[in-house]
């Protein structure tokens, strides 16, 4: 069953973010971003491929984002594009087979987009990425994190012509608008003309302020529409996670020190409760992402994955529980915590 048909169904969850949980685990490098892991630690990829999907993920992704010839020209290593396509492809579908979940391709940002006189390096870029995917066997390719809706269009029409089913979103800094300054409704509208089989928001914003941009989207459009907010707690006054500042210090958190701004994984369920909602039916999370997130996301959508069986339960703990069985004496102390 493709992913239009499983979206038929319900809501499809995709477990993204791994840039940022990789880099956490010691095995990535702030800063560039670039996911030389495929190559150098494939072990650790396909770990994460399988947490995410124990968590209740129904998408495995594969590792190419910022995979791209300006990420790795920026790195030095150009040479090894292709192969670390080829193996990031190969390495998600592997898992995906095993675990019976969609695969999908990915192709992202380019950094080198800036209007029309830029549309043939970039879309020579998005098409030697998605041809990897498709000899791949892909289910479905992810283009995603797009500043510029125009950038989107093309990875759009990459994808389309090469005969895939295209999941394409836009990433919204401070202002609720591209960056050509089109509104989020009408750059999704213009996404799905293009063919874009499911449009919508990635990235860069959390769930707080990502929440108030879906409905105008729903309602623009006639395909499924797709929230994936970062996990933290931006909010009004700072809407982006790199607008986000430490109190303590005066300093911006982006992008490593963003631990006290991680969303709670109550505070994820309760927006893929309230997206779902709102009739958005592709969900997840995009960078900071970690499995409990996923897992906590699963469940506000009424499922039960694998990682359920480990899901809190306090009735045990000896200060805090309620079984019958445990010490007066720990549990009179409670309070004393």
């Amino acid at each position: 069953m493709g992913l239009l048909e499983r979206l038929a169904q319900g809501p499809v969850l995709c477990a993204e973010g791994y840039l940022f949980e990789i880099e956490r685990r010691g095995f990535l490098q702030a800063g560039a971003y670039v996911p030389e892991v495929v190559l150098e630690h494939p072990e650790v990829v396909t770990a994460l491929h399988r947490e995410f999907v124990h968590a209740g993920s129904d998408v495995v992704e594969a590792f190419t984002y910022y995979g791209h010839r300006e990420k790795l020209r920026l790195i030095g290593r150009e040479d090894d594009l292709e192969p670390l396509n080829r193996r990031a492809l190969e390495l998600a579908g592997a898992v995906a087979r095993e675990t019976g979940a969609l695969l999908a391709g990915d192709v992202c940002n380019t950094n080198v987009y800036v209007g029309d006189e830029s549309r043939p390096a970039v879309r020579a870029m998005f098409a030697e990425q998605v041809g990897w995917a498709a000899d791949a066997g892909v289910d479905f390719m992810i283009a995603e994190t797009f500043q510029f809706a125009g950038e989107a269009l093309e990875a759009t029409r990459v994808i389309k012509e090469a005969g895939l089913t295209a999941v394409v979103t836009l990433a919204v800094h401070q202002q609720p608008v591209t960056r050509e300054g089109w509104s989020l409704p009408d750059a999704c509208r213009r996404l799905a003309a293009e063919g874009a089989d499911v449009v919508g928001l990635n990235c860069i914003r959390g769930p707080e302020t990502m929440l108030p941009l879906l409905a105008g989207i729903v309602d623009a459009v006639d395909v499924p529409v797709a929230a994936l907010p970062v996990p933290y707690r931006t909010h009004a006054a700072e809407p982006t996670f790199q607008t986000l500042t430490d109190p303590r210090t005066g300093e911006h958190g982006f992008p490593v020190a963003l631990d006290p701004f991680v969303c709670t994984r109550h505070d994820v369920a309760q927006f893929a409760a309230a997206a779902d909602g709102l009739g958005v039916r592709y969900l997840g999370l995009c960078c900071g992402a970690a499995p409990h997130h996923i897992r906590a996301m699963a469940e506000a959508l009424g499922r039960r994955p694998p990682a359920s069986r480990y899901s809190a339960d306090m009735s045990k703990h000896a200060y805090l529980g309620s079984d019958a069985s445990l010490r007066p004496e720990n549990l009179a102390f409670a309070d004393k915590l």
